[in-house]
């Protein structure tokens, strides 16, 4: 994705202001409405759901958003969720069942949205690390890829797993229809043409328009290619969500919410200019989840904020959610007036636009600038990405949370230890570095300095560089400048009382310079601080190195 800019346009009147935010939303409801639509179809839906979820969500978080120009409706990682989950309740597509199971689905999405909000669990939009969430997202968007191309070449089998129905296409490559593939192909030309001339241009519209009159003129479900079909006209019927499914949709509508969650939040902060009230967490989840339990009363399926949408509505001067609520607006006009039209729209199509806009989720340049700064983190995208492979979807969600939370303990496991010297004719303290071989060390005094918080999770391995650095040096006094820890956990204070008794032993001296307040006031609690003294319990390194000097000179040769 192109980074946004993010400079403040002229400021403009309010009659300017609407009608910039007029034409935002007409624009982007030329382009959201045919991919919510093909979204749906992702998740087993028929089409006019995806209709539906961007007339009521959008409506919905257009009054209750923080962002500005958030367009919120159906995005690609959320059609694949829903529909592996919608699949587990209703295998065999019983429309009666998957409508009842989509709104509880939505539903719940919503109410976990809520929920976290009473929880104030706003900074879960960070729980996910970027490469993980990269390398999820490329596992999702090559499970859509499969799972559309036999929409493109008019070809039908059982679908299990991905390497599976990936042997499967291949076996039925020959089988494939001339007509639909031809259709396939002028879709895909039509739009990549389009996008790489002009980026978020409303080209899905026109495709969606020239597909119709061509199936129209040509008669070509006569030819064998598949179409939409009927489509209901007029308002989405009220639907009410069924209990009995909550308890087997609630893990999947948990993994729905976070993804929903953490998209929203992602394409918000993208795109929000410096005059822009700051995005709130806590609020987007209020705004997220009222959208989602809206939308299950009215056919929808969980939505979410989308990155390339919002980049519509930003690319077209959008100012303010009137931009949402025009788009829910010509939703509406949709259904009431255009429905029976978009019952002529081939599948491929449909199937054309979902590939060409979820095929940005595999993003190579990510993973090698991953790959770049660290080799452990690209291998978690990796691996996240076969999770989704692998495992399928769903179950995708929670290899990416395991990697996150390995990757984070792993990083907090194993923090930084430096020896810190002193920049020869200077009053600068610096980690010992081969790129400064003239930094000098005071016989006698070492200085080491830890970085992070340290717990349980992490003490034994600072303790187990400490000692190993206290043997190779053998000073008279070890200084642990604190100046990085923020605080200090119960099991690491005991580990540091035990240190400075074996330092004691050792016939050295045990110092700690720079305590954090968080830090002296557990030293407070426990007494650490009345058996260091004040003559061992320093302000700063550098009143250290002073006290050693002094110490030093009173000590007779």
């Amino acid at each position: 994705m192109t980074t946004p800019s993010h400079a403040d346009p002229t400021p403009r009147t309010d009659a300017n202001a609407f009608r910039f935010d007029l034409v935002a939303g007409l624009t982007a409801a030329a382009v959201v409405l045919p991919k919510a639509m093909a979204y749906a179809t992702v998740a087993g839906l028929p089409p006019e759901v995806g209709l539906y979820t961007a007339f009521v969500p959008c409506a919905i978080y257009g009054l209750l958003g923080s962002s500005r120009v958030l367009s919120f409706s159906s995005t690609t990682t959320l059609a694949i969720l829903a529909g592996a989950e919608l699949g587990t309740v209703a295998p065999n597509g019983d429309p009666a069942r998957l409508i009842a199971a989509t709104a509880t689905l939505t539903a719940l999405v919503g109410v976990f949205l809520v929920l976290a909000r009473l929880l104030r669990l706003g900074f879960v939009a960070n729980f996910i690390s970027s490469p993980v969430l990269t390398g999820f997202k490329a596992g999702v968007g090559l499970v859509i890829l499969l799972d559309q191309a036999p929409k493109l070449l008019g070809v039908h089998f059982t679908k299990h797993s991905f390497f599976a129905d990936a042997v499967a296409l291949a076996h039925h490559l020959t089988d494939a229809s001339p007509p639909t593939l031809a259709v396939a192909v002028a879709t895909l030309a039509f739009l990549i043409g389009a996008e790489w001339l002009r980026p978020h241009s409303p080209a899905p519209l026109v495709m969606v328009g020239g597909a119709i009159l061509a199936s129209w003129l040509l008669g070509l479900a006569a030819h064998g290619v598949a179409t939409v079909g009927v489509i209901p006209q007029g308002l989405p019927a009220l639907t009410l969500p069924d209990l009995s499914l909550a308890r087997d949709l609630a893990p999947g509508a948990l993994g729905l919410a976070l993804m929903s969650f953490t998209e929203s939040i992602a394409a918000a902060r993208a795109f929000a200019r410096p005059n822009d009230p700051p995005i709130n967490p806590n609020r987007e989840l209020i705004a997220t989840g009222a959208a989602n339990i809206g939308g299950a009363f009215l056919g929808a399926m969980p939505a979410g904020g989308g990155t390339s949408q919002t980049g519509v509505v930003f690319a077209a001067g959008g100012r303010s959610q009137m931009t949402s609520l025009v788009t829910a607006a010509a939703s509406l006009a949709t259904m009431l007036a255009l429905a029976p039209l978009l019952g002529l729209l081939p599948n491929a199509t449909l199937a054309g636009i979902v590939i060409v806009y979820s095929a940005g989720l595999i993003q190579p340049r990510e993973f090698a600038a991953i790959h770049r700064v660290r080799t452990m983190e690209f291998w978690w995208a990796v691996a996240a990405t076969l999770g989704v492979l692998v495992f399928g979807t769903l179950q995708g969600v929670v290899v990416a949370i395991i990697l996150s939370v390995i990757g984070l303990g792993s990083q907090t496991a194993h923090p930084r230890v430096s020896v810190i010297v002193r920049k020869r004719g200077a009053d600068v303290l610096r980690p010992l570095s081969p790129d400064h071989p003239d930094d000098e060390m005071i016989e006698g005094l070492l200085i080491l300095r830890p970085e992070g918080r340290l717990f349980f999770l992490n003490v034994q391995n600072v303790a187990d560089q400490v000692a190993a650095l206290q043997a190779q040096y053998r000073p008279r006094v070890l200084v642990l400048d604190m100046s990085r820890v923020p605080d200090i956990e119960f099991s690491a204070l005991q580990t540091m009382i035990e240190a400075d008794k074996r330092a004691t032993e050792r016939g050295a001296q045990f110092w700690l310079a720079g305590l954090n307040p968080a830090a002296l006031e557990m030293a407070r609690r426990s007494g650490f601080d009345q058996q260091l003294g004040r003559d061992r319990l320093l302000f700063n390194a550098r009143v250290a190195i002073e006290r050693f000097k002094t110490m030093s000179a009173e000590t007779p040769k």
